[in-house]
């Protein structure tokens, strides 16, 4: 019998153009509170900076205040920029947050610096040197959650002990490198970043070395998914999505836009050819054909955990797609059909 897969959400805490901050975050806790209760396993904030749509670049703060307004879920990060933060503070907020919500928190980790250049620079003066430091980063961090560190010059308090999980988070060849080599769980960004995906996945699989965290390999793909009662309102939902990335290519930093009839007149032949590669990791129909699309993904890259992220405009019917997507998942895992 396989395994079932588990569920888990990466909400980015994005502001619609009607919207503010506070609104957008009752809205994160409303939905962590859902998913909580529905059973989904890992709740994941993603670190951004300098972007007016975006409510999560305290990324830390924000997962605090989840993880108190939920019971079961896991809280964490998709992912703490490592080259913006020293390790020893990561350590110190990690191993806080672990300390107040035990078994709770999740450490995913990425390399990128989450905002453009000038933003990059006024984090961290040295970030492009931090960057290329990112395996060393990795294993100092491991040595301050370490019961061994008791006896270093430089401690981490609370972090000693607290066996936070790492995850290395990432969209390219180069991050299934690394967690391979570390024996780290991977996860992939397949909900902006789809190309290298599988291809990712495999190499990751075929050199993972064991490591006193994980025994063998871990893997979870992050997509996109838009459901709803029927394929046609799921469609229309969708176009906030499409739009999102096309303000991306743009780098133009607006809000989450309402849906749309149609992205014809939106959007140019040569956008769309970019939104959708974008995009290629994106689900979006009625209960049946999400099931059908989602089957065949999990089979076919073979992950051991899937992660979604649902850039929808109206929240009511973000909360009933994160709803119909569980739904598909129990019923799957039910039927023996992953």
């Amino acid at each position: 019998m396989k395994n079932p897969i588990s569920l888990s959400i990466l909400e980015l805490a994005i502001i619609n153009n009607n919207s503010n901050a506070t609104e957008t975050l009752n809205k994160t806790k409303e939905i962590a509170q859902l998913t909580d209760r529905l059973g989904y396993k890992r709740f994941w904030l993603a670190e951004h900076h300098n972007m007016a749509h975006v409510a999560s670049t305290a990324t830390v703060v924000l997962i605090g205040y989840v993880a108190s307004q939920t019971q079961n879920i896991r809280v964490g990060s998709g992912g703490i920029m490592l080259p913006n933060h020293s390790p020893l503070i990561v350590a110190e907020q990690f191993g806080t947050l672990e300390t107040l919500y035990p078994g709770r928190i999740d450490l995913g980790l990425g390399r990128a610096p989450g905002t453009d250049q000038p933003t990059a620079e006024a984090i961290r003066k040295d970030f492009f040197e931090q960057a290329q430091r990112f395996p060393q980063n990795v294993s100092k961090l491991q040595e301050y959650f370490s019961e061994e560190n008791a006896t270093a010059k430089v401690r981490a308090f609370p972090a000693e002990g607290t066996k936070v999980p790492i995850w290395i988070l990432g969209s390219s060849m180069e991050s299934a490198s690394l967690a391979a080599a570390y024996g780290f769980p991977y996860a992939f960004a397949g909900h902006f970043a789809p190309r290298q995906m599988l291809q990712a996945f495999e190499f990751y699989r075929d050199n993972f070395q064991a490591s006193k965290f994980l025994d063998k390999p871990k893997t979870m793909a992050c997509v996109n998914i838009i459901a709803a009662d029927t394929d046609e309102e799921a469609e229309r939902l969708s176009t906030s999505l499409y739009q999102m990335f096309l303000n991306l290519i743009r780098n133009d930093r607006k809000g989450l836009q309402p849906p749309v009839d149609s992205l014809d007149d939106i959007m140019s032949e040569e956008e769309r050819f970019h939104v959708n590669q974008m995009t290629g990791g994106s689900f979006v129909g009625s209960k049946k054909q999400i099931a059908t699309d989602l089957k065949k993904f999990i089979e076919y890259a073979k992950i051991d955990e899937l992660m979604i992220t649902s850039p929808i405009f109206d929240h009511q019917a973000k909360l009933k797609s994160l709803q119909l997507t569980k739904e598909v998942i129990d019923e799957l895992n039910t039927n023996n059909s992953l």
